[in-house]
C-alpha cells in the first residue's frame, strides 16, 4: 500500500510555538490537506477527564428506551438538533440507510441578533442533566480548537490569519455523538448496508474525538481503503467540502467510510464524536482568486455555505 500523509501534529506549536513551529506546522497541515485531507491533533484543548465523561454520557443517552429518544426528534428540523432515528441518513450516493442513530447539538449565538428559525433551541435531555452540560462544554472547546486550525490554513493560503474568523464566530456548527448499535443479525443485512457508507463531509473542517472502536477508514488516491487510528486522546481533523470548494480543490476532501467490525465483534457498539465546523449560511464558497489558474481552473460554480448545505441535507435524506 502506498504511504499515506495523516501527520500526528502538536497544535501547541501553532497556538504557543515560535516563529520557526508556527511555519512549519502551517506547512505541515497545509501539505497533508493538500494531499489526503487528514492529520490528527495532539494537545488540541480537551482533558482526558472531560471526553472520558463525554464517552459515559453519550452511552447513557442511547441506551434510553426508545420512546424516551423519539421524544428528543424533530423531523423539521433536518436532524439539525436532537436525536435522529436509525434509518433515516444515508451516504450521498447510497439508497441503504447507515446503520447508527445519533444526536446534534448546534450553536448557542451570544452577542448577535439572529433567528430561532436559523438557529433553533438545543433541547436538554431531562432524564439526563449531564448531557447538555457536557456536550455544550465540549462543543466550545472544540469550535475554539477549529478556529485555531482556520487561521493555520488561512495563513498557508496566503489569506490574512483570520480570514475565517467572521464566518464561523456564531456560524452554523454542528457536535454530532453516534451510536453504531449492535448488528444483530448480520446474515439479513442488505449486502451493502454498513456503519456509514463512503462519504465526504459537507462542512469547512470535521474536528473527530476519537472513537470507541476501530473502522474508520479513508480513500487514498490510489483508491485503496487505508485504516485511520488517533493516538491515545488526540483527535482526527479532516477537510470537508466547503473548505473543498472555497479552495478549487487544493485542499482535499477526501472520501472516508465506517466499516462494519469483524463478524465477532458486531454485537457491540461503537460511538463516535465528530464536530462539524460550519460557517455562516452567508459566506460565499466561491472559488479564492488565488487558487484559480490555466492549470486549475475554476471547477465549482458560486455557492453561499447556506445553500449548500441545504442541498447537501436533501441528498443524504435529512431534509425532504
Amino acid at each position: 500500500m502506498a504511504l499515506v500523509n495523516i501527520p500526528r501534529l502538536d497544535l501547541l506549536n501553532f497556538t504557543e510555538g515560535n516563529s520557526e513551529q508556527r511555519g512549519q506546522f502551517i506547512q505541515d497541515i497545509g501539505k497533508a490537506f493538500n494531499e489526503t485531507g487528514f492529520v490528527t491533533i495532539a494537545n488540541h484543548g480537551l482533558s482526558k477527564e472531560l471526553i472520558d465523561e463525554l464517552y459515559q454520557i453519550v452511552p447513557a443517552f442511547f441506551s434510553l428506551p426508545t420512546e424516551t429518544k423519539l421524544k428528543y426528534e424533530f423531523p423539521e428540523l433536518a436532524g439539525q438538533r436532537g436525536y435522529t432515528t436509525k434509518g433515516r441518513e444515508k451516504a450521498k450516493d447510497s439508497t441503504t440507510p447507515d446503520l447508527k442513530e445519533f444526536w446534534q447539538r448546534g450553536q448557542t449565538i451570544v452577542g448577535e441578533e439572529y433567528s430561532k428559525t436559523d438557529f433553533p433551541d438545543n433541547p436538554e435531555v431531562a432524564e439526563l442533566p449531564r448531557f447538555s452540560e457536557i456536550t455544550a462544554e465540549v462543543y466550545k472547546k472544540l469550535e475554539d480548537t477549529g478556529r485555531e486550525l482556520l487561521k493555520a490554513i488561512a495563513t498557508y493560503l496566503e489569506l490574512e490569519e483570520d480570514y475565517f474568523e467572521k464566518f464561523v464566530i456564531n456560524g452554523n456548527s454542528i457536535l454530532r455523538a453516534i451510536h453504531y448499535f449492535p448488528i444483530q443479525n448480520p446474515d439479513e443485512l442488505a449486502p451493502d448496508a454498513v456503519r456509514a457508507g463512503a462519504h465526504e463531509d459537507i462542512n469547512l473542517i470535521t474536528l473527530l474525538i476519537g472513537a470507541s472502536a476501530d473502522g474508520l477508514e479513508v480513500m487514498t488516491k490510489d483508491g485503496e481503503w487505508f485504516p485511520i487510528k488517533a493516538k491515545g486522546e488526540d483527535i482526527v481533523i479532516n477537510v470537508g467540502d466547503m473548505l473543498q470548494r472555497l479552495t478549487n480543490n487544493k485542499l482535499k476532501s477526501t472520501t472516508h467510510r465506517v466499516v462494519n467490525p469483524p463478524r465477532e465483534l458486531m454485537g457491540n457498539s461503537r460511538f463516535s464524536i465528530p464536530f462539524f465546523l460550519h460557517p455562516k449560511a452567508s459566506m460565499s464558497l466561491a472559488c479564492l482568486d488565488s487558487c484559480i489558474s490555466e492549470t486549475y481552473p475554476k471547477a465549482y460554480p458560486d455557492y453561499t455555505a447556506g445553500e449548500y448545505l441545504d442541498e447537501r441535507l436533501r441528498e443524504i435524506g435529512l431534509k425532504m
